[in-house]
């Protein structure tokens, strides 16, 4: 196979990365790829302990598909029995155990969503039961003798544990070892991941030494963080974008986005040049966001698509329209301190948090700014309410007996 030149490859599959290790190797990795013409195996395992896809989790994908275009081979691990354990990375108590049916159910649906990034036909996808529900337990045994206690607990997740007297299950101690073991089974080259797998990826590394072979390379992502530009991207934390969201809800919640993410989402999350990007967000930020907007929208629908989500964004601005994912809410007819409105609507959590709200002029009804820490509202007829930029709730009358006055 014809591949492109070092310093080609390396442009394109450095971009983004937080850390190589060992660094120094990749290079040599490539090159011998180019030299005889032989791709490079790429793993990625995860674990299908949900069924549905972010846009944090695509950060890993969209690096696979890179390394496909530029001619290596992806394999996909799909952790049919790491996920029973659930990986400890990053976890401050031991996860809940999931059934095989469970994942296997889960594992469909994230196929079809991680093969909207992945080249399906140049994905080599193995499921990791097919090797340990064969492993005997003297194997299981020799593979726990890989590692010691002492160096499991040098782990940042597992110390913390250890040092405030929370439970570690030794089951989870076999986590990092089964995902090493997949790297022997497929015969990795270079192993990716996020930035909290790097325990995990370099337990590949040793134990693929042990054995003889040439041990693969960690290459690590960033953490994307999620829209509230604080914390990880993660469904828990709301602060997320589901690939498989309608195209105006992504682009919603995209084009608001907090201000310090737009460089790194573009960056992570797009093709687009960096001195392009760059310059975009020096010049009008509102601009980048609608563009970075278009273009994710585009990547997983269509740019028809994201044009008419942006029209039907501005029209949301205006006051026109509501975003298509606006809850819809029932409360009982009558007489409604605005506070307790907004809290018995799930806008805030406390009256505190509503009242600091109105006093930044942060809350409209019916699109009139809410003034009035005090005011009163007679709820008689169906009302929308505006909390912030983002959130929009649309407020229905439930009557007594189901009957109107």
């Amino acid at each position: 196979m014809n591949f492109s030149s070092l310093n080609e490859q390396l442009s394109v599959l450095m971009r983004g990365v937080h850390e190589v290790v060992p660094e120094e190797e990749l290079a040599k990795k490539i090159q011998k790829s180019i030299d005889t013409g032989v791709p490079m195996r790429i793993k990625l395992g995860v674990d299908p302990t949900a069924p549905d896809i972010h846009l944090g989790h695509t950060v890993v994908m969209r690096k696979l598909r890179q390394f496909q275009d530029l001619g290596h081979q992806v394999v996909l691990i799909v952790g049919d029995y790491t996920a029973m354990i659930g990986d400890p990375s990053g976890r401050s108590q031991t996860r809940s155990r999931l059934s095989h049916e469970q994942v296997m159910e889960n594992a469909k649906e994230y196929q079809e969503q991680f093969f909207k990034i992945v080249n399906r036909e140049k994905t080599e996808v193995r499921y990791n039961g097919d090797w340990f529900s064969k492993m005997p337990f003297n194997k299981v045994t020799e593979l726990a003798g890989s590692i010691t206690v002492a160096q499991m607990l040098e782990r940042k997740d597992f110390k913390s544990r250890y040092s405030n007297g929370h439970e570690i299950s030794v089951h989870e101690f076999l986590y990092p070892l089964m995902q090493g073991y997949d790297s022997i089974e497929v015969k990795s080259d270079i192993e990716l991941g996020g930035t909290d797998q790097k325990f995990n990826v370099l337990r590949g590394r040793d134990l693929q030494q042990r054995e003889g072979m040439e041990p693969q390379i960690g290459l690590f992502m960033p953490i994307l963080l999620g829209t509230d530009g604080e914390q990880k991207m993660s469904k828990s934390f709301g602060n997320y974008v589901g690939i498989n969201e309608s195209a105006d809800t992504m682009f919603h919640k995209i084009y608001n986005i907090a201000d310090s993410l737009v460089e790194s989402w573009f960056e992570l999350l797009t093709n687009r040049p960096k001195e392009e990007f760059n310059d975009l967000i020096k010049k009008n930020i509102l601009q980048a966001k609608r563009e970075l907007a278009l273009d994710i929208v585009s990547q997983y629908h269509s740019g028809e698509a994201a044009k008419e989500a942006e029209e039907k964004e501005r029209a949301v601005h205006s006051g026109a329209a509501l975003p298509s994912d606006t809850p819809v809410v029932e409360l009982d007819a009558g007489n409604y301190s605005v506070l307790d409105l907004l809290v018995s609507i799930g806008a805030f959590t406390s009256k505190g948090e509503a009242r600091r709200m109105i006093q930044n002029n942060g809350v409209k009804i019916n699109g009139n700014v809410v003034a009035d820490v005090n005011a009163q509202w007679a709820l008689d007829s169906e009302i929308i309410v505006q909390a912030g930029k983002r959130k929009f709730y649309k407020v229905g009358v439930r009557y007594i007996l189901g009957i109107a006055p």
